[in-house]
């Protein structure tokens, strides 16, 4: 393990995490306090609480996820895709660093991103809701995995995309959906039978329900069904991307 090449990709994308300061962190910050004031005060008002917990702190867990996950797809793509427009990925190939020493590098510092991003949108919620969380440390392993798998799915979608346009296409049309309609605002239990069998497709659900029960003690589904969830989903990304660097999917072209 070639621990120097991993630390210098690592402290190259925490840099230009540093130098984008008011992009990189306070722009979800600032989005995810507007959705405490719309949702927890304007809407949680006319809604007493959800399974015994207020509105405002019923919330706050969907929206740490999904700040999480779209700045984890968005932080590694990014990463990723930029060494490919300008052509150094190639310097990265001819290296003597091993595919998995790359993506230690790159989605570690996207990892690291969206983790401090959580954290301090976590500690934002303080300044709107009272909130206690029950499993402190099961949060933050839920935290941990969500954003190492997402940064995994984003750093795939960085070597797919050919344009920068490709890489918000994915993240837009589908991941946000996802999450919207992963019980980010909402139990599913509050839906009709039909719709929360068919939320049960959705693989959201389970890291949101997962995530949820770390703050309140319940969950949609079992913890067990979310972790599985997540271990699944980081293994598929594992593999698609050892499969893109054996092949050189758009990575020599």
């Amino acid at each position: 393990m070639n621990a120097q090449a991993i630390l210098t990709m690592y402290r190259s994308e925490m840099a230009r995490f540093f130098r984008t300061l008011a992009q990189s962190l306070f722009s979800p910050v600032l989005s995810t306090s507007l959705y405490f004031v719309v949702f927890g005060s304007a809407i949680g008002s006319r809604i007493t609480d959800v399974e015994g917990v207020s509105y405002g702190a019923f919330i706050v867990p969907g929206l740490i996820m999904l700040s999480v996950m779209t700045q984890s797809i968005s932080n590694a793509s990014f990463g990723i895709y930029f060494p490919k427009f300008i052509g150094t990925i190639y310097e990265h190939l001819s290296a003597p660093v091993d595919f998995l020493e790359i993506v230690i590098g790159y989605v570690g510092a996207a990892a690291t991103k969206s983790f401090i991003i959580g954290i301090i949108i976590l500690v934002t919620s303080y300044f709107f809701v009272d909130l206690t969380i029950l499993h402190p440390l099961a949060m933050l392993a839920f935290l941990v995995l969500t954003c190492l798998s997402f940064s995994l799915l984003g750093f795939i979608i960085g070597i797919w995309a050919n344009n920068f346009e490709q890489l918000q296409l994915i993240p837009l049309l589908v991941i946000t959906p996802l999450v919207f309609l992963g019980g980010s605002f909402y139990s599913i239990t509050m839906l009709p039978p039909f719709w929360q069998t068919v939320s049960l497709l959705n693989p959201v659900v389970y890291l949101i329900s997962g995530f949820r029960w770390a703050f309140f003690g319940h969950s949609d589904v079992a913890v067990g069904f979310s972790l599985v969830a997540i271990a699944a989903f980081t293994g598929l990304c594992l593999t698609v991307i050892w499969w893109m660097f054996r092949t050189g999917y758009r990575l020599r072209d």
